[in-house]
């Protein structure tokens, strides 16, 4: 069934040493969906896909995945997940084909010759099958790594930054194959930097501080953060951005080619704040919808936990 709940988890915490990474996560995405975490580098994106896939064990929590129990059952899960890393871990000597089937063997899957030549035809890369790998481009080495993770035809797949380093065609590419998939029923659970990539995402969800403070789609994820936005043109924006700045009623202030994009959550209180500015001659003032960009820098300002306090005679981190 296309609705198919594929992972539901509550309460979901995860804690290494003294720094507690994922707290009470609760999530459920659908058979084919693609479902996009955002957030800092050390928000708690990574740790939280691996516990959901059962590649980690949560320290408190249920729930399940594929129907396995996420605590009791990793090992089931496990089976069916493709797990692709951001770093290129296949072997540059040896060809695409060669590559593959070397993964097949190693795992002891049966029919090998089948699922390569499946994965190669899949993935478009049938005509670069005799390229070794070591001559690949950044973005056809993420499509031989992508492959890789389907030969054993996996339900789920993780994808931790799949497209880092990666041009804009190669990744658009990339998020083609990967509609592709969830079309057939694959559901994908990818972490991204990227707002063009998160647009193209069923649903999202941004976590901070190792907890997710919004989900849904990009627009559902946009609505909730009640966020009004304005643009400027014209001369003396370096200027303007600083007096902008110093307005309480300014959340933003960001710089889009020769523009300045100004948001602010309280809509009456931002038009008084900017009506000065906005009689000045040789600008020009446009109300504008916000976009994930403007919601996460948002959520980042206003929901960043402040440093630990600094112990005398301790280490720094």
């Amino acid at each position: 069934m296309a609705d198919e709940i594929v992972i539901d988890v509550r309460s979901l915490n995860k804690s290494f040493g003294s720094h507690h990474v994922v707290k009470d996560l609760a999530l459920s995405v659908r058979r084919g969906e693609i479902f996009g975490f955002l957030g800092p580098n050390g928000s708690g994106k990574t740790t939280s896909i691996r516990m959901l896939c059962g590649l980690l064990t949560p320290d408190s929590g249920e729930g399940t995945c594929l129907g396995f129990d996420i605590r009791r059952e990793s090992k089931s899960i496990k089976r069916h997940v493709g797990y692709m890393t951001q770093r290129f871990s296949l072997w540059e000597d040896l060809t695409i084909r060669e590559n593959l089937r070397f993964v097949g063997r190693m795992y002891s899957m049966d029919e090998v010759a089948r699922r390569v030549e499946e994965a190669l035809a899949l993935l478009g890369l049938a005509d670069r099958a005799d390229q070794l790998a070591g001559e690949l481009s950044g973005g056809w080495k993420q499509r031989l790594a992508l492959a890789a993770c389907l030969l054993h035809e996996p339900r789920l797949l993780l994808l931790d930054e799949p497209t880092a380093g990666v041009d804009p065609k190669a990744r658009r590419d990339f998020w083609d194959q990967l509609h592709e998939l969830a079309a057939r029923g694959i559901t994908v659970l990818v972490s991204t930097h990227y707002m063009d990539e998160a647009e193209r995402c069923h649903k999202l969800g941004y976590i901070l501080g190792g907890r997710l403070l919004a989900q849904g789609t990009a627009r559902e994820v946009i609505e909730s953060q009640s966020l009004v936005a304005w643009t400027v043109d014209g001369p003396g924006l370096a200027a303007l951005a600083t007096q902008l700045r110093a307005l309480p009623a300014v959340d933003q202030v960001a710089a889009f080619g020769a523009s300045l994009h100004i948001t602010g959550t309280d809509a009456a209180a931002l038009d008084v704040a900017l009506a000065p500015f906005k009689t000045e001659a040789g600008r020009t003032w446009r109300r504008i919808e916000p976009g994930l960009e403007d919601v996460f820098i948002h959520l980042m300002q206003s929901r960043a936990e402040p440093p630990p306090p600094h112990h005398a005679g301790s280490k720094a981190p």
